[in-house]
């Protein structure tokens, strides 16, 4: 097979997910399509790299400086979550109000990530900056996610913020991302103080 095709198919097998067959499917498709679509794909993709960042207040990707939920929302409430894609998983529930901070992981000694590699220290100062009555810990519910949660209520309790925790909707050692709006809405619903 032509370079340029093979380099592309190798390009679009490093995304997650794709595997060989997808990939290939993934090139001929550029291939086959008009050069106005392939130019505006890698426009795209370049104006993302140029102009996504973190949101100073969250950490979820923006292309301001603040992003539009910590703009419009309640900075009362606050839900933790590990990834910005958990964010994408909690808003098609959409009777939540209050904003969202993102860890960017959780603590798991097996892969050398302590309370630091994370961005717990950023939470606690948004709580005492913005006056927090409330943290709903919406990380995965596995064993690194339950230590995570827990290390962080016993930061938060002496600041006298209410924590609470995502109710068991969510079954055991699967990710957030992978629930649906109903099952993410009762657990928002049913959560509990830590």
């Amino acid at each position: 097979m032509d370079e340029p095709i093979e380099r592309l198919i190798e390009y679009f097998r490093a995304l997650p997910g794709v595997g060989k067959k997808t990939a290939q499917r993934y090139a001929f498709y550029i291939i086959e399509n008009n050069r106005d679509k392939a130019i505006n794909f890698a426009k795209a993709i370049v104006e993302v790299k140029d102009k996504v960042h973190l949101c100073k207040e969250c950490g979820n990707y923006s292309s301001s400086e603040i992003c539009p939920i910590c703009q419009k929302r309640n900075q009362k409430l606050v839900c933790v979550v590990q990834e910005p894609k958990d964010i994408i998983s909690m808003e098609r529930v959409k009777t939540f109000d209050g904003v969202y901070h993102v860890l960017f992981g959780c603590i798991n000694p097996l892969e050398n990530k302590g309370p630091n590699d994370i961005r717990i220290k950023e939470l606690l100062a948004r709580v005492n900056k913005n006056g927090v009555e409330e943290v709903i810990m919406a990380t995965n519910p596995d064993v690194e996610g339950e230590a995570t949660a827990m290390y962080i209520a016993k930061l938060l309790k002496p600041m006298g913020v209410k924590v609470t925790r995502l109710a068991q909707g969510i079954t055991i050692g699967s990710d957030i991302e992978f629930a649906d709006e109903l099952t993410l809405e009762k657990a928002l619903r049913g959560r509990q103080e830590l």
